[in-house]
């Protein structure tokens, strides 16, 4: 014989003041059993549900990913990148140019001679697009209203360079740097 205090298979603990078996405590352990019952259940569909929802969501990333890659952004591209802004230059001169080096490339009109003349002239531990030094003395020759800056990464390195046409240093920094920047006077880049 099975002790009332065993578990087992089909078995419950005896629990003090509980009666086992038939009669009026029978009766009344119906209708909790039942609710019990009801509450289980609910809770095993309330978890299968949760299960199915999170495991539906998993596979929609994989059903809504693009088949095309996102396009790239210029700062994400390979190679040298300049933004060449021009103002005050002239008709055809004044405009953003976008330069790529390595290979050449962008809206830039002359990408190719741009970029191989900065390749000419980037040194080793010198700024290619270094200001004229304070104190230096430069002729006092006017090139014109125009300026330019130029922003972005060449040669590894970050570049934010501005430039006029203000005095002869000025104007002599503007013209080592064409064809990156336009030339001064009645010539203009081809649209």
């Amino acid at each position: 014989m099975v002790s009332p205090l065993q578990r087992g298979p089909g078995r419950r603990t005896r629990r003090p003041g509980h009666v086992h078996g038939g009669g009026a405590g029978a009766l009344a352990e119906a209708p909790v059993l039942a609710a019990q019952s009801a509450v289980a259940a609910l809770s095993a569909v309330a978890a299968l549900s949760a299960v199915a929802a999170l495991a539906g969501l998993s596979a929609v990333p994989a059903v809504a990913a693009p088949a095309v890659p996102p396009p790239v952004r210029p700062e994400d591209r390979p190679g040298d990148h300049l933004t060449v802004v021009v103002r005050h230059a002239g008709a055809g001169r004044d405009r953003t140019y976008e330069l790529f080096c390595h290979p050449a490339g962008g809206s830039h009109p002359d990408a190719a001679e741009a970029c191989r003349m900065l390749d000419e002239r980037t040194r080793w531990g010198r700024d290619l697009f270094a200001p004229v030094a304070p104190g230096t003395d430069c002729t006092m020759l006017y090139g014109g209203p125009a300026t330019a800056r130029v922003t972005g990464t060449w040669a590894g390195r970050s570049v934010d360079a501005a430039y006029d046409r203000s005095d002869g240093c000025e104007t002599g920094r503007w013209d080592r740097m064409v064809p990156l920047l336009p030339r001064s006077g009645p010539a203009a880049y081809d649209q």
